[in-house]
């Protein structure tokens, strides 16, 4: 299942985030759970959490059924 997170997240997340300045960093993937780091302008970006809830965990659950909730690493 990782390699297919960090699939998802290379192919489809980071180019949309890399349009904002920003980029995000796949840390651990466990029992459906991923952890993320967002690096750049999305790291201090006030909307951090509702891009990691809303456009983050709702790809990962789209593109991948395994996925539980993704957690953002500080």
């Amino acid at each position: 299942m990782e390699d297919r997170v960090k699939e998802v997240v290379e192919n489809e997340i980071q180019p949309m985030l890399a349009q904002h300045g920003g980029g995000i960093e796949v840390l651990e993937v466990k029992d459906g759970v991923v952890k993320v780091r967002l690096k750049g302008a999305c790291a201090g970006c006030m909307g951090a959490q509702m891009t990691i809830k809303g456009l983050v965990e709702a790809k990962l659950k789209e593109r991948i059924p395994e996925v539980v909730r993704v957690d953002a690493a500080f």
